[in-house]
């Protein structure tokens, strides 16, 4: 819009200025006629300004002339502002008369056939033309003659002048879909460095996601023999498992500091924000499990339902706690469903709320789905998830002072997270 009051106001400088760039072709009757750059310049602006009304363009650039004009004849003589009015008031007719026949034609497609706008524009100003005429004969009380001399001097005149404004006109267009060309193959460059870039962190991010399970899985095997031991368990055993495990995490480490490194470089501002406003935050969470959804072949319908005057959060601890319990809806839908995510704040505590309408969890499982190692997932070759998703959100959720209770419906199937809002904002 700022663009367009720019032009505008450029407009109305430009065409009464460039109208005292004339010459009068006429003697006689006709000698107050003139020909100037005036319209050719009106012209360009209609085809910038499309988006506008040209009646109301019109209207603006006639009286834009009709005030200078009079200006100028006021400030050079002594003649009285009724006759220089009379005078220069047709000239006014024929900006509107010329901004008419373009609304009368008005469609989208014309802007792409310079014949077709060339053609308009002649008839425009012959129209113009002719109205002005006719009405600087009317306040003179001349008789109206119109000559074949006198027509196709006037449409010469506007055969010259409109291709050569249209001529002008599509170079700077043309130059301007060049620039847009070459930016483009810019962007495609930047693209297809980013793609193969990215190709190499998946790589690195697929074995660590590999090593990540194979960790929690030793960690867990580990965690269910110290409960069960009923004797003295053999602290050489434990410690070379534990030295192993501590082998695989500094693995995950080095793979999650090179992808790090390379998505660092990858962003264009380089910079990672520790706070985001609540909404990024739940657009992020649902573009990234719309990719997950579709890496199923699963057609879920996601809905952000968000409190408005929500204070920026911790991003990585909110996308912790909500991304695990938005995958876990993922997978638990069998092909098609809804996931909602709600954010909203009851006095001082944050609720971050996850429904689905999956198969839901039996009365008979609900009490252990918080258990360490419990899962009801499997992978396709058979091997069951690690089932840690839900109890580190259970000991997250306690380490920040807050709870996660699960509620279940007919329906629907609903986590809420409840938090301290101040263990989440810059201010706490």
């Amino acid at each position: 819009m700022g663009k367009n009051k720019l032009a505008l106001l450029l407009m109305l400088l430009l065409v009464p200025l460039a109208g005292e760039l004339k010459f009068c072709p006429f003697d006689g009757q006709f000698s107050s006629f003139r020909v100037s750059f005036g319209s050719p310049t009106f012209l360009f602006f209609l085809l910038w300004l499309r988006n506008i009304s040209y009646i109301y363009l019109g209207l603006l650039t006639g009286a834009a002339v009709l005030l200078f004009r009079i200006a100028l004849d006021l400030a050079s003589s002594d003649t009285a502002l009724a006759v220089t009015f009379s005078l220069r008031f047709p000239a006014f007719f024929y900006y509107v008369a010329y901004a008419a026949i373009f609304q009368l034609v008005r469609n989208k497609q014309l802007y792409n056939q310079p014949l077709h706008i060339g053609i308009i524009a002649i008839f425009a100003e012959l129209i113009a033309s002719f109205v002005e005429l006719m009405l600087t004969l009317q306040y003179s009380n001349a008789a109206v003659l119109f000559t074949v001399p006198i027509v196709g001097k006037i449409v010469i005149i506007a055969v010259i002048r409109n291709f050569f404004i249209l001529s002008f006109f599509f170079i700077t267009n043309l130059r301007h879909a060049e620039i847009i060309i070459e930016q483009q193959r810019e962007k495609n460059q930047h693209l297809l460095l980013l793609i193969s870039g990215l190709y190499e962190e998946v790589v690195h991010l697929a074995k660590s996601l590999q090593n990540a399970e194979t960790v929690t899985r030793n960690c867990y095997h580990v965690y269910e023999s110290l409960l069960s031991s009923q004797s003295a368990f053999d602290k050489s055993r434990l410690a070379q498992n534990i030295l192993e495990i501590a082998g695989q995490v500094h693995d995950i480490k080095k793979d999650n500091q090179r992808i790090f490194a390379g998505l660092t470089q990858l962003i264009s501002d380089g910079k990672l924000r520790d706070y985001m406003p609540a909404q990024d935050l739940a657009d992020m969470i649902v573009q990234s499990h719309q990719k997950y959804a579709r890496s199923l072949n699963k057609e879920i319908a996601f809905t952000i339902k968000m409190e408005s005057g929500l204070p920026q959060l911790h991003v990585y601890t909110v996308l912790s706690l909500v991304n695990n319990l938005v995958s876990n809806a993922v997978e638990s839908i069998k092909n098609t469903g809804d996931i909602k995510i709600s954010f909203s704040r009851s006095g001082e505590s944050l609720s971050l709320r996850v429904a689905d309408n999956g198969p839901g969890i039996p009365p008979k499982k609900r009490n252990l789905i918080f258990k360490p190692g419990y899962t009801t997932k499997f992978d396709l070759s058979g091997k069951p998830s690690t089932g840690m998703g839900l109890p580190y959100i259970k000991e997250l959720a306690a380490h920040l002072h807050g709870s996660i209770d699960l509620e279940t419906n007919p329906h629907e199937t609903v986590f809420i997270i409840q938090l301290p809002l101040q263990n989440l904002t810059k201010e706490g």
